[in-house]
Formats: structure tokens, sequence, C-alpha cells
């Protein structure tokens, strides 16, 4: 046969999710030296992946993405497979014998577990689920959040876990010209949720949100944020830490924590500042050095204990431990937002406790062996870290593995891609949608969100999706 990534001998690359990783991982395909086709393939109708469902939709720049990523998909070498699940409507199986390679970015999509009595109560939710369901995410669409409870609880200080925050502590004027989900708008008008607490193990010199996050809980219309002034005293590692050279985002943050310390003065009315000054009736509280050790309820959450922590270590490798001090808090509502993790997928490696595929720079490999055809991409190869343009970087340091194996890709036989994809799931009647068809989803969506000022309104039901197709 022709050299493989002829023209007459494509390299032919199966790619499953659409997400940023999925998408930078198409365009260095195709922006190299090599005649390719990329099948990108996606469960749900919708690419994009967590900027289009995990985007706080109050941060309406980052989804911006969106645009670049729509680019990418204009190149005749492209072909999209939406509404299409890896696994079950096809296995990796089929794609490794009708591709040359398979790239899995499917991210990690769900939160770790905290491993506590009582998780599994009612009003227990991982926070993933909280961002998909306000997201519009169709797996999600069900979800029941209830809101009647004056106190939630977030464990975890990361940018997901101030999202989830800042979602609660919001009005619905604050959030209806955004695109986040009527069904979700819905439900927050009617929240009792009054007082929202922000949980972290560790202290404030090690909070994991970004400043600009951090900055948005003082900017809030009808909520103020406290936090505790002895929780922003420091040990000497913590000192340490932050007169590091490098601390000066983290100093950044631990500074915004003093603020967020001082005490509050009453505000001025925002529609009407001539009337008298008042107390917001919504409060966030950020609380640290502290770990959730039992959930108790009568069937549901009714109450979270916490064990109080205490650092020790070395600057930057402090450690918190429990005090054996026990503080409880009546709560109805609680979110777990520790981190991020990975699933297994049919027919790839996987590393259960990293919640990651193994690999080596992309090149996936099972018991430190790499094995031939498959690589990954995303959160899915590195575990969940950076932004979304880290994913470039980490995709092209995949494709550029993928160019060194081209003489070990199976070349002896012609391999069918798309042609092939088209058969398989044709035979099996699974109704997949092309990146065209994506688009008047995409434009139906625009259209709607205009007479009620939102940049769209998104379909929260596959059914919905596909009934604008036939």
């Amino acid at each position: 046969m022709s050299k493989l990534g002829s023209a007459d001998n494509r390299l032919k690359v199966a790619i499953v999710g659409a997400g940023p990783s999925g998408f930078y991982a198409a365009d260095a395909l195709i922006n190299s030296e090599l005649k390719v086709e990329v099948n990108l393939l996606e469960k749900l109708c919708a690419p994009y992946g967590l900027v289009r469902t995990g985007v706080a939709p109050d941060h309406p720049l980052i989804k911006k993405s969106i645009e670049k990523f729509a680019l990418m998909a204009e190149p005749e070498e492209f072909n999209y497979f939406g509404n299409v699940s890896v696994g079950e409507d096809i296995t990796i199986d089929d794609l490794k014998e009708t591709h040359h390679a398979v790239i899995v970015t499917m991210g990690a999509e769900t939160d770790r577990k905290l491993g506590i009595p009582g998780e599994d109560l009612k009003g227990s939710h991982t926070a993933t689920e909280f961002v998909a369901w306000y997201n519009g995410h169709p797996e999600y669409r069900e979800r029941e959040f209830d809101l009647s409870h004056e106190t939630a609880v977030i464990i975890g200080q990361g940018n997901v876990a101030a999202d989830v925050a800042r979602i609660l502590s919001k009005t619905v004027d604050e959030l209806k010209f955004t695109d986040i989900s009527q069904h979700a708008l819905d439900v927050l008008e009617t929240s009792k949720v009054k007082n929202i607490y922000i949980v972290g193990r560790r202290g404030p010199a090690q909070g994991a949100m970004t400043s600009k996050e951090l900055k948005e809980f003082g900017e809030l219309w009808d909520c103020d944020t406290f936090v505790d002034p002895e929780e922003v005293i420091l040990n000497k590692a913590s000192e340490d830490e932050l007169a590091d050279r490098n601390g000066r985002a983290k100093r950044k943050i631990y500074e915004l924590f003093c603020d967020y310390a001082q005490p509050k003065k009453p505000h001025k009315a925002r529609q009407f500042p001539w009337t008298k000054p008042y107390v917001k009736p919504r409060q966030c509280h950020i609380q640290f050095l502290r770990s959730p050790v039992e959930l108790k309820g009568n069937k549901k959450l009714e109450k979270v204990i916490f064990e109080k922590n205490a650092l020790s270590g070395d600057p930057f490798k402090q450690s918190a431990r429990g005090t054996g001090e026990l503080e409880e808090l009546d709560a109805g509502l609680l979110f777990r937002s520790i981190g991020y993790r990975g699933v297994p997928l049919d027919g790839v490696p996987f590393h259960d406790a990293w919640g990651v595929i193994p690999n080596e720079k992309g090149r996936v490999t099972k018991d430190d062996v790499v094995v031939p055809q498959l690589y990954t991409a995303g959160w899915i190869k590195r575990g969940p870290s950076g932004i979304i343009g880290t994913n470039k970087a980490c995709a092209n340091e995949t494709i550029a593995e993928l160019m060194q194996d081209i003489e070990k890709l199976d070349n002896k036989k012609e391999k069918l891609g798309n042609k092939k994809i088209h058969e398989i799931l044709d035979a099996k009647k699974v109704r997949y949608i092309n990146f065209i068809e994506w688009e008047v989803i995409d434009k139906h969506e625009v259209e709607n969100g205009k007479p009620k000022g939102k940049p769209r309104e998104k379909f929260t039901y596959t059914d919905e999706m596909l009934g604008l197709l036939t």
C-alpha cells in the first residue's frame, strides 16, 4: 500500500470525546504534514464538553472558545458523530479495526468521593451533577435539588466549588440573562438557601480557587462573604509559602480572604440608594482547616460533622491532620467538590486509584507496556488540571507521539474509517448527527434565547434536539 499519510492512504484517526482536548487533537492532526481523516465521536448531540456543560453560565467570556472549536470543525478532513456512545453503539475494538489510531479524550466525568458515613444520604450531591444540571446536560436534566433548607455546604475550595457557591448565592436577576437552563432558574427562584459554607481542609495560604473567582464573592448583589478573622492567622510555614518569590498569586488570594475577614458595613440598596442601609439576606462563609467526617440525618441530610485540622510540615509540603476536635453544622444540602476523576471505558486500560488512563506522553500503557493504536489526551490523560488552553499543549504532545509512531501503525490492510462507522451505526439504527446538524440545533438555541435576552436557551433533552432534524 501507499505510504501512510499520503493522499491515497490517509491516516485515519478516531477521537472519543468532543471536549477541548478532542478538538485540539483533531486540529493538530489536520494541520500536520500528513493527509488525514479525523472522526470525532461524542455521546451527546452537543460538542464542546465542559466548555458547554461545566463552565459557569455567568462566565460567558470563557465560553467564547466555542467559536474557535467550531472553526476547527470546518475542514473536509473532519467528521463529527454526535449522539454516539462508544462502548455501546460502537466499541473501541470497532474503532481500532477501522482506524490506524484511536485517541480517547473523554475527560473526567465524575467527582471523587469523600469516603465518609452518610455520604449517600438524600441531599448529599456531587458538584458535577449540580453544575451539569444548571448547564443543561441531558443526562442530568431530571436531577432534583432540594433548596428548601437555609444552609448549604460545599466541601472543597477550588473553582468548581466557587461556581456552585456563587450560583447558590446569586439572585435570579443576576442569572436570568446568562445561558443558565430555564429549569434550573425556576428552581433557584424558589430557593430558601441563606447560608452557604465553603469548607476546605487546609488553610487560606493553600486556597485553590483563583483570585478572579474569589473576588467575585465581593460583588454579589444580595450576599455578603465572611471569613473568621481567627482563621486568616497563619503558621510559620504558611507565611514562608506566601513570602516565596513565586507566591504572588497565592498572596493575592490570601489578601482577599483577609478582606472578607473585615467587619461588614450596612449596604445601600442597589435600586434605591437613598433608602435605609440594609444587611444582605444571604451569607457566604469561607472556612478553613476542617474535614467532614460524617453526614447525619434520618433518610436525608440534617447535619455535617467536621473535624478541625492542623497543618504540619515544611513550606509547600504541609499536610492537614485531624486534631480530634469535632463540630457540627445543621444543613440540608451538601456538594462535594474535591476533584474530578475519569471513568473507565471498555477496551481501554484504566488506573482506578488515579482516575485516569495510564499513559506515557499520551501513549496508552498497560502494566507499563505501550498499547498499540491507543492514545489519550486531556483530563483523562493527566487528571483534572489546568485551564481550557492547557488542553492544547496536552493534545499536541499526544499527536507528536502519534506522529513518531507512524511507521509502527498497522498499514497492512485498508482502514475504512468513517465509511465503516456509518455502516456500524446504521446497522444498529443509531440516530447520530453530523456537525452541520449540530449547527442547526445550535442556531435554534441562539434564536430561542433572544426573546429572553439570553445568549441561548439550551435544549436539555436529546429527543428535543433530534426532533429539530426530522
